[in-house]
């Protein structure tokens, strides 16, 4: 068993696509529309694993998805963390780009971590291994 696929909810999927490829880096793999709302079956990956797992950019469509969104963002937890090998120089090239971060970079035991607002509803967590 493997993952292949994970979801982050977004509360504007064409917001979240921007931000996900041009500030956070990954690139686009799938996008199909589904339903009769516009939304789309929208999935990124990371750009030295274009066959790893996806990241489903999932539209929030059903009201309780909307409100655990907010109580994540309100009670400061991430949907979701992602690995880099520089959390500061990640830090310091989104902070250029206007990324509003909650947490900067700190160390903690092995890893360093920050949080940052992905635009779309959610904080997420870079975390760097020792």
């Amino acid at each position: 068993m493997r993952i292949s696929v994970m979801s982050v909810m977004v509360n504007d999927q064409a917001r979240a696509l921007k931000f996900y490829t041009e500030v956070l880096g990954f690139v686009l793999k799938v996008d199909v529309p589904v339903g009769a709302g516009g939304e789309r079956w929208l999935t990124v990956v990371a750009p030295d694993a274009l066959e790893g797992t996806q990241i489903l950019l999932e539209p929030l469509g059903f009201p309780p998805a909307r409100v655990y969104q907010k109580a994540l963002f309100d009670a400061g937890i991430p949907a979701a963390s992602f690995g880099v090998d520089d959390c500061q120089a990640e830090h310091d090239r989104m902070v250029k780009l206007g990324v509003t971060f909650k947490t900067p970079p700190t160390a903690m035991g092995p890893v360093t971590v920050a949080v940052l607002e992905d635009t779309c509803g959610n904080l997420i967590q870079m975390a760097q291994m020792m």
